[in-house]
């Protein structure tokens, strides 16, 4: 089997696509804080931000591709510690491309659909981006870095992504779920929308993007829906409590980082090269 290098294997994503991708090849997933236990996965610790010990890890491991999903993704984290953040989300994106090309071998990153300004939804991916925070920026950069080093790169945009978490990790609606168990209440916002897609679903659209795709790829579900109404659809096929889910709009919740109010995506691109979200239904079925 070929070898995959997978950073951020600690992650939500990163988790979720070393357990797909093991079906195929030869995985090798990196952590940096937190370590984690996948079965038939090589773990291995290091710290992508330092180019060294990047050449190191692709000297030994001598990978046949990488998918890169290591990231500092809190934008509000991103937005008070702009230079912190700047060094994995960018440094080492551009890093990790440039080592790519001089191994002439696959590559994918996964961008956001924070790239856009949530003006002009759904978007293409031919449609001009206006981040409106500082994690898209840096997203941004890395995008434009990383097909300048290596042209080749599958830069795949993802959208809000759920599903099954390891320890320590979360997707965005472990806390939901928490919540409303404990009988407390729980706000969404009503004029915030996104296409999300599962953590697996997610997973299997970066494998089809590694071997299909040189440049910009959107990688969303087919549901365009605000968090309120997710929380909604959750709450029902999960059956939770639902008495407690409150409608909010964005300005009620102040946060470091401003978000955009609809970036939903077009990903009929992906889509006709195979890629085959469920709907939300069935997706969180799925989690049951």
């Amino acid at each position: 089997m070929k070898k995959l290098l997978v950073t951020g294997c600690s992650g939500f994503l990163g988790w979720n696509l070393c357990h797909i991708a093991k079906q195929q090849w030869q995985v090798y997933g990196t952590y940096l804080s937190k370590s984690v236990d996948i079965p038939d996965i090589n773990i291995v610790k290091a710290d992508l931000r330092d180019f060294e010990e990047l050449k190191r890890l692709f000297a030994e491991i001598q990978p046949d591709a990488v998918i890169h999903t290591a990231a500092q993704s809190n934008p509000n984290f991103c937005q008070n510690h702009p230079d912190e953040s700047y060094q994995i989300n960018v440094t080492a994106s551009l890093n990790i491309a440039g080592l790519c090309a001089d191994y002439s071998i696959p590559c994918a990153f996964t961008s956001t659909d924070l790239v856009f300004n949530g003006l002009n939804p759904p978007y293409r991916e031919t449609d001009s981006i206006s981040p409106v925070n500082i994690y898209g920026e840096q997203k941004v950069m890395a995008e434009r870095g990383m097909l300048e080093r290596y042209p080749k790169t599958a830069i795949c945009r993802m959208p809000l992504m759920f599903g099954i978490a390891p320890p320590g990790a979360t997707s965005f609606i472990q806390p939901f779920i928490k919540i409303l168990r404990e009988g407390k209440e729980l706000s969404l916002f009503i004029d915030e929308f996104r296409t999300p897609v599962s953590g697996t679903t997610a997973a299997s659209g970066l494998l089809l993007a590694l071997k299909q795709v040189e440049g910009i790829i959107h990688l969303g579900g087919k549901e365009r829906v605000s968090r309120y109404e997710f929380g909604r659809l959750m709450a029902e096929v999960l059956q939770l409590p639902q008495e407690n889910l409150k409608a909010c709009l964005q300005k009620d919740v102040p946060m470091a980082a401003p978000r955009p109010a609809d970036v939903s995506l077009d990903s009929s691109k992906a889509f006709a090269l195979g890629y085959q979200p469920l709907s939300l239904r069935e997706e969180l079925e799925a989690l049951k």
